[in-house]
């Protein structure tokens, strides 16, 4: 499963949104212009995000858009699932291979879980400790 455009600034505007929660609405030229993003583009994905009743919109000349739940109540889960859609690595409705079938229900769990448990509010407040070290190999 690969996460597209759609999925990965959607989040981008969540967490602007979240990191800016209870101050007032945000536009999305200021998001476009922060992470050097099209504000057109940005404009597409906030719709399918307000018609799931994540975000709302203030109008007027101070206008913009709101978390409609405090960040600790939206997951990454919540915005990947509007965005791009049912969480699977593959169509495994025809897999008449039960083990296999088994390894790509489970490989689709894991992922839900990780997005599900993973809220705006964790991700705004993430610290890098070094945990994901990159590592080179030479051959």
């Amino acid at each position: 499963m690969k996460i597209s455009t759609k999925g990965r600034y959607g989040l981008t505007i969540m967490m602007e949104l979240a990191t800016r929660f209870g101050e007032g609405p945000t536009s999305l030229k200021s998001i476009a212009e922060k992470h050097q993003l099209s504000e057109h583009y940005l404009e597409q994905l906030i719709a399918p995000l307000r018609n799931a009743g994540l975000v709302k919109s203030i109008r007027g000349a101070y206008g913009g858009y709101v978390l409609s739940r405090p960040p600790e109540e939206v997951t990454s889960g919540d915005i990947i699932r509007v965005l791009e859609g049912p969480i699977s690595p593959v169509d495994f409705t025809d897999e008449d291979d039960p083990a296999k079938r088994d390894l790509w229900i489970r490989i689709k769990n894991s992922i839900a879980e990780v997005l599900d448990s993973t809220t705006l509010a964790g991700l705004i407040s993430y610290q890098d400790e070094g945990k994901n070290e990159n590592y080179m190999f030479y051959i």
